[in-house]
């Protein structure tokens, strides 16, 4: 149940449905002391938008459909069923009625009043900017975001689990100038996502003060937290035709100073990125083992990221170009989601391949879950980036020379063979530590058809370094 807590509240955080359905004690027990008692409905009813118990075996379809519908309907989020142990073992005499199908959610589009202001704002502004966010993957409005942003002209962001919505080879992404555009736009078309941390909670400085937010949202409550917002609550896909309509005939100039701005920033920035590929020197860094793994991975690979500077960095250099097919940690920043992710992601896309990029610490969490994908034969691939530690760690000459009691607590032990796992449940594993080895590596792995892989890759440790994140600040924006 405790791991089942995690979940709930890991799915109710990022705007995902999911169902919770958990044994407890017989009805008959209650408040006697039964084995493994607990109050399982109330410990989860702050984390779900509906946990409950059915009343009778009877009610038990009932119950199921309602959690089902909830889940789904509106903001997507978890339910809780708990089913007591004498009604897992009961029987029932007679037809009990059985919800076949869950009927699709109503849909609805927002005010007219509201698309009107935004029209007015997006017309008149110098320096637009769309962020698609992972509502609008779930929503499925890719072919409407799309369409707004090529008739209109308009660049857009991605965050993290809206990448692919709009392909981030896109000439109008913007992602490669984050911050800049950013802290430069003066009107934000907001779809989907919300301004938690992930979005600097839409503060100055990191975006403008006076910047006009237009916020498109399923849940009228996610309206204007943190800064005030002028609000489109409908369903995405509907109220994106609604602003492409309304910005019929509109076209924003390729040739604005904002946009010129944006693109010098990019090729900066892609420039000084090619440096870091293209370094040969070992250990290797990270974007020098990302990129020997991005060239060699197929377009419609599912990809899982999980870690610290693993999954940030990874984020910036692996392009998405259809939507739904990464995962990460989420807004929880949960780590050991990893495995249980691939393994998933695998059993739902049987034919693509899935690569899981983690880091040590975070593959740690969970990787006893490689019997799993062995015993199902599945054919993950699981890169594990291995730095000696948590954001960083030591080398094996600074850690054999390092009292224990003074050990960093981000160090882990240099080495670990994490491939060996792989091998003890029959999978394959690789160590490697240059370029050409991981090449390799990778290019095996893509090979094999039932068989999950692990490819632990030494790179740089990073030293005794002060661990600092940005999240945690709120510093000048890097333009």
């Amino acid at each position: 149940m405790n791991v089942g807590l995690a979940g709930l509240g890991n799915a109710q955080v990022n705007c995902w449905p999911m169902i919770l359905i958990s044994g407890s004690s017989d009805t008959t027990q209650e408040d006697m002391g039964g084995f493994q008692e607990f109050r399982q409905i109330e410990a989860c009813r702050q984390y779900t938008k509906f946990a409950a118990r059915p009343g009778s075996i009877e009610q038990i379809p009932f119950v199921v459909e309602k959690a089902f519908r909830t889940s789904m309907y509106g903001r997507p989020g978890p339910c809780y069923i708990d089913l007591p142990g004498d009604f897992i073992q009961g029987t029932v005499s007679g037809k009990v009625a059985i919800h076949r199908q869950i009927p699709e959610a109503p849909k609805y589009q927002a005010d007219t009043r509201d698309v009107e202001r935004a029209i007015e704002v997006l017309k008149t502004a110098k320096n637009p900017l769309i962020i698609v966010g992972k509502g609008a993957a779930y929503a499925k409005s890719e072919h409407e975001v799309n369409h707004l942003i090529e008739s209109v002209g308009f660049p857009f962001l991605p965050t993290p689990m809206g990448k692919g919505v709009v392909s981030d080879t896109h000439p109008l992404c913007v992602a490669a100038a984050r911050s800049k555009a950013l802290a430069k736009a003066d009107a934000i078309v907001l779809l989907g996502a919300r301004l938690n941390w992930i979005l600097h909670f839409g503060m100055a400085p990191r975006i403008h003060k006076d910047c006009k937010i237009i916020q498109v949202d399923i849940c009228p409550e996610e309206i204007s937290n943190n800064r005030e917002t002028l609000p489109l609550v409908g369903d995405i896909s509907l109220v994106v035709r609604q602003l492409t309509e309304g910005l019929k005939g509109y076209q924003y100039s390729q040739n604005s100073p904002f946009l010129k701005e944006l693109k010098a920033k990019i090729q900066a920035n892609t420039e000084s990125n090619e440096k870091r590929y293209k370094d040969d020197s070992i250990p290797m860094s990270y974007h020098r083992v990302f990129s020997e793994i991005k060239q060699r991975l197929p377009e419609d690979v599912m990809i899982v990221s999980e870690g610290a500077n693993t999954m940030d960095i990874a984020r910036t250099v692996f392009d998405m170009y259809t939507p739904r097919l990464r995962l990460d940690a989420g807004t929880f920043a949960t780590m050991g989601v990893g495995m249980g992710f691939s393994i998933a992601a695998q059993v739902f896309h049987p034919n693509k391949k899935v690569v899981a990029i983690v880091g040590d610490s975070a593959f740690g969490f969970s990787a006893m879950e490689l019997e799993t994908a062995a015993r199902a034969k599945l054919p993950l691939i699981i890169i594990v980036v291995n730095n000696n530690g948590i954001y960083h760690g030591l080398d094996d000459g600074e850690f054999s020379k390092t009292a224990f009691e003074k050990l960093p607590p981000t160090a882990l032990l240099p080495e670990t063979r994490y491939d060996m796992i792989a091998e003890a449940v029959g999978g394959k594993g690789y160590f490697v530590r240059t370029p050409e080895e991981l090449g390799k590596a990778v290019n095996q792995a893509l090979e094999e058809k039932e068989t999950v892989s692990v490819i632990n890759v030494m790179i740089k440790p990073g030293g005794k370094k002060k661990l600092e994140f940005g999240w945690m600040s709120n510093p000048e924006p890097k333009l």
